[in-house]
């Protein structure tokens, strides 16, 4: 009935099919960085960090996933075109990089359609460094029709130890309208939402089949949620790096 909303649809199910391998090599990861306390981190640009949000601090959310907030890369920043201009400066991952304390075995979870830009190359490689895996969430076919705009000449696809392909079009928006050349409808953000959310179930139950429970957030708005958080982060303190 609406164009957008199969598109969604097939795509999602394109992405359950052909990305399993990936996104079950996820899952392994993020199960045993949780098991082993190791750290976990999220990281997007601008639109491409809605992802971020979405994976930190939530009811029915994983509490061991920290975000990574690049102040002059939020959509919240002004002129908004600024933000498009620090995440082609080379060196500004680098030092978001640098206000991390990534230790070996950490997990870093990098969302970017393209992956062309500057800053999610600079965190790909400031990470690795330090001995940090990388999960690369982005549109493959699209990466491939762009250069690097780094100095390595690197595209996140080229960097991230587990690569998830969303299958997106190029350009992300998804619905050709009659009568005008452009599309609309971008499909990143719910379909890459759709895939983390995915992953953190699988790990969730795996950690509960293991351990008795898993590190879900309740929702703050139940009578005794508040308190089921509190002992949560009390448990999980070790992998949290954001103030509670």
């Amino acid at each position: 009935m609406y164009r957008y909303i199969d598109n969604v649809e097939q795509l999602i199910s394109k992405v359950a099919n052909e990305e399993k391998p990936n996104i079950d090599a996820t899952i392994n990861l993020l199960t045993d960085a949780n098991l082993k306390k190791h750290s976990i981190y999220v990281f997007g640009a601008s639109h491409a960090g809605i992802i971020a949000q979405e994976m930190y601090y939530r009811a029915g959310g994983m509490l061991t996933i920290n975000a990574i907030f690049g102040r002059e890369v939020m959509l919240d920043r002004s002129p908004i075109t600024f933000t498009s201009d620090m995440e082609r400066l080379e060196g500004y991952g680098t030092q978001l990089a640098n206000s991390v304390n990534f230790k070996p075995n950490d997990v870093l979870i990098l969302h970017s359609v393209s992956g062309r830009n500057p800053v999610i190359v600079d965190l790909a490689i400031a990470a690795k460094k330090k001995g940090v895996r990388i999960v690369g969430l982005t549109n493959v076919s699209y990466s491939k029709t762009v250069t690097s705009r780094h100095s390595s000449g690197k595209r996140l696809f080229e960097l991230a130890d587990i690569v998830i392909d969303n299958h997106g079009d190029v350009g992300d928006a998804s619905c050709q309208l009659a009568g005008a050349p452009q599309k609309v409808g971008p499909t990143s953000t719910v379909v890459g939402a759709a895939i983390l959310n995915a992953i953190i179930v699988e790990v969730s139950q795996r950690l509960v089949d293991t351990t008795g429970e898993a590190p879900v957030f309740y929702s703050a708005n139940l009578d005794d949620g508040d308190e089921r958080n509190r002992q949560l982060v009390k448990e999980y303190q070790e992998m949290i790096h954001y103030d509670f």
